[in-house]
């Protein structure tokens, strides 16, 4: 475990362990570094860096919301491989952090060896944004762990054959057990700032996608998404013909990554970089 400062004072935490190829690992919206456990295994003989963005798991909340924001995450990014001494890295995200490798191709793309977007491009589905805002910053229902796994089950049918253990794995990565039940494990000003993104006018995100050519780039694609649609994908494919795709039958927003579909294509992808 370790930490770093950001250039307005907040204390970031992030780990970085093995060697080779240096794969900045990059977290959903509300989530952790511990996105990134079950495919870890799967990429040994890298090097993996995972950070907790600010105002999530064992990194700072920040005092002010507004600071919630891709370009100030895309800087503490930055800040946070000069900490490293590492000039360039390839960055697997998943979700928002796929949203940020993108932000940090248009803004500092000579920083990047390769882009993996965990179900996310350029085009949010509004499905998507509604669960988003329907979830944000709230606390679960559910006051056990045990309770919260069920509801995860039941709440995304998309995602077949998963086994209990899973779910329970998932409840304790993403709730916090109390005294009065389970919290989040990010600021709940987050929504603020979320819904404030909403609220204001669109952004168009395919120059920023764009900006990724030349860049080796996979995406892993939930089949089941309600955040990346299948017409997005084919236009994501149609823009970049090389990029690798790796479809996951039985998946909603977001794969685990450990699925087979999504490690062949994330290897395909590190061997484009190697």
């Amino acid at each position: 475990m370790a930490r770093f400062t950001t250039s307005d004072g907040l204390s970031i935490h992030f780990t970085d362990d093995g060697t080779g190829l240096p794969i900045l690992c990059l977290a959903g919206l509300t989530r952790t570094s511990a996105d990134f456990d079950y495919v870890t295994p799967h990429l040994a003989g890298n090097r993996l860096i995972k950070m907790d963005y600010r105002g999530r798991g064992q990194s700072d909340f920040d005092p002010d919301w507004h600071n919630y924001a891709l370009p100030i995450e895309c800087r503490d990014v930055l800040e946070l491989l000069a900490h490293l001494g590492l000039n360039k890295v390839a960055v697997l995200g998943t979700s928002r952090g796929g949203l940020n490798a993108m932000g940090l191709a248009g803004a500092a793309k000579d920083h990047l060896l390769g882009v993996a977007l965990n179900d996310v491009g350029p085009v949010i589905e509004p499905a998507g944004l509604d669960m988003i805002r329907h979830y944000i910053g709230r606390p679960p229902a559910a006051k056990t762990h045990a309770d919260a796994a069920a509801a995860m089950a039941r709440a995304f049918p998309e995602f077949h054959d998963v086994p209990d253990s899973r779910w329970m794995e998932e409840a304790v990565k993403h709730y916090t057990k109390t005294d009065t039940g389970l919290a989040i494990t990010y600021d709940p000003h987050l929504r603020d700032a979320v819904l404030a993104a909403m609220e204001g006018p669109a952004v168009d995100l395919w120059p920023f996608f764009d900006a990724l050519e030349g860049v080796p780039l996979t995406c892993i694609w939930g089949e089941g998404s309600n955040l990346l649609s299948e017409t997005t994908v084919r236009e994501m494919q149609s823009r970049r013909p090389d990029m690798i795709l790796g479809s996951v039958s039985g998946r909603g927003h977001v794969p685990f990554l450990d699925e087979p579909q999504a490690v062949a294509a994330l290897h395909k992808w590190i061997g484009e970089m190697q």
